[in-house]
């Protein structure tokens, strides 16, 4: 069976939706971009009216949330809690501080000189209950990342409601849901050289999700990772990682620790790193990876 791709813009990256050529392709091409537009409007930072917004202009009281906001936010705080604060949504003011504090193109035009930070690790203090958010006084959330994931799992599956099989690709985070033929090839992209490709992988089923400090980076060390343990952008010696999980919000958590952690961590997470020197991966090129 042939196939068909649709490509469009959305929360700063390239979405792609890539299914078969059925006459329901074009239908569930716009459920994604549908999904992934409401979304942004939700967990956009830059956007003064999306939740994320109101959340953190609110520090230090209640606000009121959507279900699928309180559920990203309590996903986040269990990844923070999982991974002992190296994965932390309270990131923000430490991220601001490197200068990105406006869309990452905006901020490359004019960047601004950095500030000094201290480390986040509030994470602990955020309360998320049924319908509401409370974050504590001068605290802020970036959810970029997991609410990414989070955007590209809830597109797959609805768009696998009216596919026998589909992959939505957002920025090199996919997720392939249904039984596709054959299995998917995905290129691990090279991060000093946007043409190449440092290793391929066969996907059967699941996700994968990459962490990069070149993608979003505007000056020397100067990029939107935030290393929790000093509130700085990171600085492991790790260009990018690559992790591979059943959910694209699964493998964003555990991509950024992968990334933080460095080469210890593939003894018990599937991916591939990317250091200054090597490439090292803890699953096989072109074998599956569900």
């Amino acid at each position: 069976m042939s196939e068909r791709r649709e490509r469009f813009r959305a929360m700063g990256t390239d979405v792609e939706v890539l299914g078969p050529a059925v006459p329901r392709f074009a239908e569930a091409a716009d459920r994604v971009r549908g999904i992934f537009a409401r979304e942004e409007r939700r967990f956009s930072r830059f956007l003064p009216t999306s939740e994320l917004s109101r959340v953190n202009a609110r520090a230090g009281r209640r606000t009121p949330v959507s279900p699928s906001f309180a559920a990203v936010a309590a996903e986040s705080l269990r990844a923070a809690r999982e991974t002992d604060g190296l994965f932390d949504p309270t990131v923000l003011p430490a991220l601001i501080a490197a200068g990105y504090d406006r869309d990452i193109e905006e901020v490359r035009r004019a960047p601004a000189a950095p500030r000094p930070s201290r480390a986040a690790g509030r994470w602990s203090d955020v309360e998320v209950g049924r319908g509401w958010v409370r974050l504590p006084a001068g605290a802020g959330l970036d959810l970029g990342g997991i609410a990414k994931g989070w955007t590209v799992d809830a597109a797959a599956l609805a768009a696998w409601r009216i596919l026998p099989w589909v992959v939505v690709n957002a920025g090199g985070d996919l997720r392939l849901e249904g039984e596709r033929p054959d299995p998917l090839e995905v290129g691990v992209e090279d991060p000093t050289d946007g043409d190449a490709f440092v290793v391929r992988l066969r996907l059967e089923a699941g996700a994968l999700a990459t962490s990069s400090i070149a993608r979003r980076s505007w000056g020397p060390g100067l990029h939107h990772l935030i290393d929790p343990r000093t509130g700085l952008p990171a600085s492991t010696g790790v260009l990018q990682a690559t992790a591979c999980a059943s959910t694209c919000t699964r493998a964003e958590v555990l991509a950024k620790t992968l990334l933080l952690s460095g080469p210890s961590a593939l003894g018990s997470i599937p991916g591939v790193l990317v250091t200054e020197h090597d490439v090292l991966t803890s699953v096989e090129p072109s074998a599956v990876a569900a």
